[in-house]
């Protein structure tokens, strides 16, 4: 048996994840942006949760911990460098910690850019990473806290994850994120299939997250500021943070 991951949309643009193991019958809930949504969703399937792992602190990841604590009497899962910022906390982990749900185990990546502690969770045995608000499909997280140098540095880790990883976000962005990667990237065939898709997607109403990464690494111009072509189109040619950080700052204001 595999784990099973469930995804529900909540608030205006948020999803909402719980992981199953079916053997153990232990549930995490991956970040909190709704607390009654995520207890609903797990009444609905008769999971009863058991774990909170919370990417960062911002209040549509982490609002939820104390109503889903009391009720559930969870343990709460958060990193080290935003302890200060986020409620409820059992243990707290850094880049390198391993969390287990069951017999499943996942790997901490420090991911900070957007947050200065961000931290994605990986888990190598079923192909999964949640990754917050670190990497969206076509996109990245705005970097509220910390520095191009740094967010960089995060990218790199998830671009060294196995191709095939099937990466969770956690926003419904890939419309707008899409018309900015094809102005920044208007040749690219492969982001051009890729925006056609998500056209269809969206208009039937239906998800474009999770993404693999394997298309990310093809068509997500922020993943992609190594590329001489974008770094010959965006400035920094041979330094790739500098094209990175040309990049977001050019998405602030698109």
């Amino acid at each position: 048996m595999h784990l099973e991951v469930h995804q529900f949309a909540c608030l205006d643009d948020n999803y909402g994840f719980l992981l199953h193991d079916p053997v153990s019958g232990e549930t995490a809930c991956i970040d909190t942006p709704d607390a009654a949504a995520y207890l609903r969703e797990a009444a609905h399937r008769g999971w009863q949760i058991t774990q909170i792992w919370n990417t960062h602190w911002h209040p549509d990841h982490a609002g939820g911990n104390t109503a889903i604590k009391a009720v559930t009497h969870c343990k709460v899962t958060a990193p080290e460098a935003e302890a200060d910022k986020i409620v409820a906390i059992d243990r707290t982990v850094k880049h390198g910690d391993v969390v287990t749900l069951g017999a499943y185990e996942a790997c901490v990546i420090d991911v900070g850019g957007h947050t200065l502690g961000h931290i994605a969770y990986h888990l190598p045995a079923s192909g999964l990473a949640f990754v917050g608000d670190s990497v969206f499909a076509l996109g990245c997280g705005r970097m509220f806290e910390g520095t191009a140098p740094q967010f960089w540095a995060s990218l790199l880790r998830l671009k060294a994850l196995p191709p095939q990883t099937m990466l969770y976000c956690a926003h419904e962005y890939t419309a707008a994120n899409a018309k900015f990667a094809l102005h920044a990237d208007p040749e690219n065939a492969a982001l051009q299939d890729y925006a056609e898709h998500i056209t269809k997607a969206r208009a039937a109403n239906q998800p474009t997250v999770p993404m693999a990464l394997a298309r990310e690494l093809a068509t997500n111009p922020f993943l992609r500021a190594d590329d001489v072509g974008l770094q010959a189109r965006w400035g920094g040619v041979g330094d790739s943070v500098a094209t990175f950080a040309a990049l977001r700052e050019a998405k602030n204001s698109f």
